[in-house]
C-alpha cells in the first residue's frame, strides 16, 4: 500500500514507524488468559528475557509498565536492562507524583547515560497506590512534574512555583540527561479532557488504546488541533496486542484458545487490580466490546483480551498480509509508533518478528526528532569540565 500524506498535522510526516514490544513487568503474561502460570511470572529473569529477545529481534523500543502488583519496578529494572541490551530503546512508565521531581529527573538522567540515550518516558497520571484523587488534581500534579522535568533538562536552574511543588535549585548539572534538545521524548495516553490538554501542551507522542478506526481518527484530529493551540505538533501511537499466524483460521483459533479457560469472575478480578481499570479509556473499550459480534469491534480487531485485562484490551488478529495491511491503514492515518504485545509475550514477539516486522519501514522517534545525538554529547557525566 502506498503511503500518502497524513490527513492531520503531525510532527513526523515521514511514514516510517517505531515498533515497540512490551515486557510484562506487572503480572501480565499467560498462555491461557486469566490462568496464572508460574513459569510466566513477572520475575527479573522472565521480564529480562522479553526485553533481550525484543532487542535481538530488532524492535526499536519496549514498554516497561508501572503498577502496584507482583512484578518489577520499571526504573531499577530499566537500569539493569540498559547495560544488557545493544540497540533497543526502553519506554519507562513513570507515575507522576511517586518520586520528588528533581530526583525523578536524576533517576532518568542516570538511566539515559547508562543506555547512551536509549530512553523514552511514558507519563502516567493515574492514582498512586492507596490514593483516590479527582482527575483534574491528578493532571494538575502531572503537569507540574513535567514542567519541572523540562526545567531540569533544558535550564541551568530550577525555579518553580506551583500548587504541589515550590522549588528553587540553583544548578541542574546533577540532572542533565544524555539526550539533547529537550531530553527524552515523553509518551502519554488518556482520553479525558484533562489528559488531552496535558498531552497537547507538553508531550511528544499521544498513545491510544484500540478502538475503531473512525474513533481513532476523531481522537487524532482533536489532539492535533489541541496541540496546534499551543503552537505545537505531536505524533501518535497505538498500543495494541498481536495475534499473527500463517493463516487467518489459525490466528482466530489462537485467539479463541487464549480465552478458552477464562472464568468471567476471575477475569474481572485480574482486570480490577490495575490502577487504570475504571479509566475513561477502559470504559470506552468495554462499550465497544459490548456492541460487537464475537468480540470483533471491526475487521481483524478482537477485543477478547479486555475480558481479563485493564488498559489495552484488543488485538489485531490475522495472517501476515492481513496484519500488515491493517498496520498500513493506521500508518496512513498518521500513526508513527506502535506498542505491541501478545500471549505468551516471548512467543508472540518472535512470531511478529518472523512474519511482519521485516516488512515495516522502521525508525526511532528520538533519532528522527534530534534527541539522540550521533556522537557522545557534552554533559557533566561525559566530558564536560568537572566543577
Amino acid at each position: 500500500m502506498a503511503n500518502s500524506a497524513p490527513p492531520i498535522e503531525i510532527r513526523t510526516p515521514n511514514p516510517k514507524v517505531e515498533v515497540a514490544w512490551f515486557s510484562a513487568l506487572c503480572a501480565d503474561d499467560y498462555e491461557f488468559l486469566g490462568v496464572p502460570d508460574g513459569k510466566l511470572r513477572s520475575s527479573y529473569e522472565h521480564c529480562g528475557n522479553i526485553v533481550k529477545t525484543s532487542d535481538r529481534l530488532g524492535y526499536q523500543n519496549i514498554l516497561l509498565p508501572s503498577g502496584f502488583v507482583v512484578g518489577q519496578e520499571p526504573l531499577p529494572f530499566a537500569a539493569a536492562m540498559a547495560a544488557q541490551t545493544e540497540q533497543i530503546n526502553q519506554l519507562i512508565a513513570v507515575r507522576m507524583g511517586e518520586i520528588h521531581p528533581p530526583m525523578l529527573a536524576r533517576h532518568l538522567a542516570t538511566i539515559d547515560h547508562i543506555a547512551q540515550g536509549r530512553l523514552t518516558v511514558n507519563i502516567i497520571s493515574s492514582d498512586l497506590p492507596g490514593e483516590k484523587v479527582e482527575s483534574e488534581k491528578r493532571y494538575a500534579r502531572g503537569r507540574e512534574v513535567i514542567e519541572i522535568l523540562k526545567q531540569c533538562w533544558t535550564q541551568d536552574e530550577i525555579d518553580y512555583q506551583g500548587e504541589f511543588y515550590n522549588l528553587q535549585i540553583p544548578n541542574t548539572d546533577a540532572v542533565k540527561p544524555y539526550q539533547q534538545n529537550g531530553g527524552p521524548l515523553l509518551y502519554f495516553g488518556g482520553i479525558s479532557p484533562g489528559a488531552k490538554a496535558l498531552c497537547a501542551e507538553h508531550c511528544d507522542v499521544f498513545l491510544m488504546w484500540p478502538e475503531t478506526e473512525e474513533r481513532l481518527a476523531s481522537t487524532m484530529s482533536e489532539m492535533s488541533t489541541l496541540a496546534a493551540g499551543f503552537g505545537r505538533k505531536i505524533d501518535f501511537g497505538l498500543r495494541i496486542h498481536m495475534i499473527v499466524r500463517e493463516t487467518e483460521e489459525e490466528a482466530r483459533a489462537a485467539a479463541d484458545r487464549l480465552i478458552s479457560k477464562l472464568d468471567a469472575d476471575k477475569g474481572e478480578e485480574i482486570k480490577n487490580r490495575s490502577q487504570d481499570s475504571a479509566s475513561a479509556g477502559v470504559q470506552r473499550q468495554d462499550e465497544l466490546r459490548a456492541q460487537s459480534e464475537n468480540d470483533y469491534i471491526e475487521d481483524h480487531v478482537w477485543s477478547g483480551v479486555g475480558r481479563a485485562r485493564s488498559g489495552c484490551g484488543s488485538a489485531i488478529v490475522g495472517d501476515p498480509d492481513q496484519v500488515y495491511r491493517k498496520l498500513q491503514r493506521y500508518i496512513d492515518m498518521g500513526m508513527r509508533a506502535f506498542i505491541f504485545s501478545g500471549y505468551p509475550h516471548v512467543d508472540e514477539c518472535e512470531l511478529f518478528a518472523k512474519y511482519v516486522l521485516p516488512r515495516l519501514d522502521t525508525t526511532k522517534l528520538n533519532i528522527d526528532q534530534g534527541r539522540l545525538p550521533a556522537e557522545t554529547p557534552e554533559t557533566p557525566l561525559t566530558f564536560a569540565p568537572r566543577k
